[in-house]
């Protein structure tokens, strides 16, 4: 704790326990691992003082990460075990090469699993709890989210990804892998240097942070309109958007029934939110980038109440605190800000500042008005909308935009390397000045490396922009790739299901006359099922389905798989349809036939007969869903039919090697112990339940350091140490070896100018 008292001359201060005096040419800065002296003058960065924004952060990314290992472990089996739907020991050919050449064309520590004793199955589970139990930790003890651990955690998650196939292709695994590294950067290191000081280099790499999640949003933005699909540009994507999403939450029902000029004025906001928005990511005024964040925050709560998009927005939401300062997070927290007393000129400087915010808020709201003919709408009672810009006007803005984006990137990495550089300079001490002078080199290359690899993911939303960029820089992102450190990002780039939502129903029967429907635990089926809530958790076949859903089977390989592990009555896949064994219709034996056929699936529409159980002024439907048959998906198949095997060779599905040994190790009698714990738990509840003991656990400790910390201020601070400054500047004259005051101040303010 850290308490200051003002005189005409200077500050007196206590800290720890100890006086100390602060001339007028310096100001105090507190900050979580001890105090520190930042000298008049000295440039601020651009970004604020981010010790708070990066700490939450950093528990926010262990969390996600604890999220997506125990939402992948428990579909391993099903997924890639033995008998699951795409083995992945069929990914690793063991050829005798030495394992860093094995490494280097794959890299994944699955390949140490023969030298544990363990199969490919079993060596993936070992990974994932590995992987859940660091990060969950992680989550509970601050001094653990270290760039060690969070190497240990990408190293982990890649080695999934690289085995994963098509059930771990998903944007999502990427931006995490591409996250977690750069977690490696912003991280401290802990549990080497035992200390979690704030670095002067620290706004370098968590800048990092800030350019990825502009990366993020203006490309989702800019690929719905660079698409051309018709439903963005006619402002009508939300009237398909919440039933034809993968997995809707029972408030996208309701969202659906809105009227249409509201949803046509949601896509408006969209791209309001997703375009220009992220462009104030790199404000040098605060408040236009604490703006942005909440309108972020706005759109992604949005997003996880109306769909089950598993980790995706917790990520973006986490991306989205680089945007914050210490200043705003202890406004949350109902903390005094010691900026101390504003002058004449700071207060002009302010007004300015508020005049400015004001005019670019007013030129966004207009922009928005001009390009999208809004207009009151008397007749329908509300606001019309329209595009007003063809695609030619679209594109030229985005090659008109793209390249200046880059150079307002390089603009603001510069500013903060070099005020960083700048603070490194000022540290006291020739061994401290020169060590962080080359923690700062390191990590300044190290943040231009990753901005400069990324621009080439970056400028794909326009082909002139990316064909103007260095070959070097190309060379190097060919390089780094396999590593996934930078990748490419737009979600919802079409809009699916215009004409009807797309859905696979599986049918298995005994006899070929009495056919019934296996239904899914997450995906809709069952007409009079309400639509779930799993986020954070991903149930990957249901997700696979509804892609397979748009196309034919012979596009999704693995449907073919998941037909025959069905006949064959294989458990681990059969509890990824339903948790619960019992409820899945033929648990008690394997269907001898099976079948799919292809619907059209719709939201039911509301009826406004009562205000029981629901949100006014409608009531919870008796039916969810309505359908229509479409076609036929996949034909009549049985064990030996001559489709079904002529599929299975095609595609190379069919496991013709000798049944494998149950590995008798203790690490694999170990696995096998506690995939029986939690045998039978559905993985969202298990996620829920991880995620509400972490929250409490700090919560807890949260509360706990308060009323210690309040305790040591009670006791700390002596009696007439604001009263008798005298007594405290004779002490301290004693520890600077009978220097006057005025001798200290002028010393001080010689090493200033130097």
């Amino acid at each position: 704790s850290t308490q200051a008292a003002g005189t005409s001359s200077g500050h007196w201060f206590m800290h720890s326990g100890s006086i100390r005096y602060v001339s007028p040419g310096f100001r105090l800065h507190t900050q979580a691992s001890g105090t520190r002296v930042r000298r008049a003058g000295e440039p601020k960065s651009a970004m604020g003082d981010i010790t708070l924004p990066r700490r939450m952060f950093l528990w926010s990314m262990a969390v996600i990460y604890t999220v997506a290992f125990v939402s992948l472990y428990v579909q391993i089996p099903g997924l890639y075990g033995n008998d699951g739907l795409l083995p992945a020991r069929w990914q690793l050919r063991y050829s005798g090469k030495p394992l860093l050449e094995q490494l280097m064309s794959s890299p994944t520590l699955l390949w140490l699993g023969p030298q544990l004793g363990l199969d490919t199955h079993t060596a993936m589970e070992l990974l994932c709890l590995a992987g859940a139990a660091l990060s969950f930790a992680a989550t509970l003890v601050e001094s653990l989210r270290d760039s060690v651990v969070f190497f240990c955690l990408w190293a982990l998650y890649l080695s999934m990804y690289q085995v994963g196939q098509v059930f771990l292709y998903f944007q999502w695994d990427n931006l995490l892998l591409e996250t977690g590294f750069l977690c490696i950067l912003v991280a401290p290191l802990t549990l080497i240097r035992g200390a979690r000081a704030v670095r002067e280099h620290d706004r370098v790499t968590f800048w990092l942070i800030r350019w990825l999640t502009f990366r993020l949003m203006f490309a989702s933005g800019v690929v719905k309109l660079s698409s051309r699909c018709p439903t963005w540009w006619g402002l009508t994507a939300l009237t398909y958007h919440y039933e034809t999403q993968c997995i809707p939450t029972p408030l996208a029902w309701f969202a659906h029934q809105l009227p249409v000029w509201w949803q046509k004025l949601s896509v408006v906001a969209t791209f309001v939110i997703e375009i220009p928005v992220p462009l104030l990511f790199f404000s040098p005024l605060r408040r236009l980038r604490i703006g942005a964040f909440y309108l972020q925050m706005v759109l992604q709560v949005l997003i996880i109440l109306s769909g089950n998009y598993n980790f995706f927005n917790l990520l973006t939401m986490a991306l989205c605190l680089s945007l914050l300062d210490d200043q705003h997070v202890r406004f949350w927290l109902r903390k005094a800000d010691d900026s101390g007393e504003e002058s004449s000129g700071s207060r002009l400087h302010a007004w300015l500042g508020y005049l400015l915010e004001l005019a670019v808020w007013a030129l966004m709201i207009f922009g928005t008005v001009v390009c999208f003919d809004l207009q009151l709408d008397k007749n329908k009672g509300g606001i019309s909308s329209r595009t007003a810009f063809t695609y030619h006007h679209f594109n030229q803005f985005l090659k008109t935009v793209t390249i200046p984006s880059v150079w307002i990137g390089v603009l603001s990495l510069t500013w903060e390397m070099v005020t960083s550089m700048f603070r490194c300079a000022c540290v006291s001490g020739f061994l401290r000045r020169f060590w962080g002078m080359v923690q700062w080199t390191a990590f300044a290359a190290a943040t231009a490396s990753m901005f400069a690899v990324s621009l080439v993911p970056f400028t794909f939303i326009e082909y002139d922009s990316n064909s103007r960029l260095w070959p070097g820089v190309r060379l190097a992102h060919e390089a780094v790739d396999r590593y996934q450190l930078v990748n490419s990002y737009g979600l919802f780039r079409r809009m699916t299901g215009v004409a009807g939502r797309p859905e696979v129903v599986i049918e298995g029967s005994n006899d070929m006359v009495t056919w019934t429907e296996i239904e899914f635990m997450y995906k809709p089926g069952n007409l009079s099922a309400a639509p779930p809530a799993v986020s954070p958790h991903q149930p990957r076949l249901d997700w696979q389905m509804w892609f397979a859903a748009l196309g034919t089977h012979t596009q999704a390989p693995w449907f073919t798989s998941l037909m025959y592990k069905l006949l064959q009555g294989k458990k681990d896949v059969i509890e990824l349809i339903q948790t619960d064994v019992s409820k899945y219709p033929f648990h008690q034996e394997p269907p001898a036939y099976l079948r799919a056929h292809r619907y059209r699936y719709w939201f039911t529409e509301a009826k406004a007969d009562g205000l029981a159980l629901s949100v006014p002024p409608f009531s919870y439907p008796d039916r969810w869903w309505r359908r229509v048959y479409d076609e036929e998906f996949y034909p009549v198949v049985h064990l030996g039919n001559t489709f079904l095997e002529s599929m299975l060779n095609q595609y190379g599905l069919k496991d013709k090697s000798a049944p494998r040994r149950v590995s008798s190790t203790g690490v694999a009698k170990a696995m096998r112990w506690v995939r029986s714990q939690i045998r039978g738990v559905p993985a969202h509840a298990l996620i829920w339940t991880l995620m509400a003991c972490s929250a409490t656990f700090c919560l807890l400790q949260g509360l706990r350091k308060g009323d210690k910390r309040r305790n040591d201020q009670k006791q700390d601070v002596p009696e007439g140490s604001a009263e008798h400054p005298k007594e405290v500047d004779e002490e301290e004259e004693e520890k600077e070896g009978g220097k006057s005051e005025e001798e200290v101040e002028e010393e001080e303010l010689e090493e200033r100018d130097t």
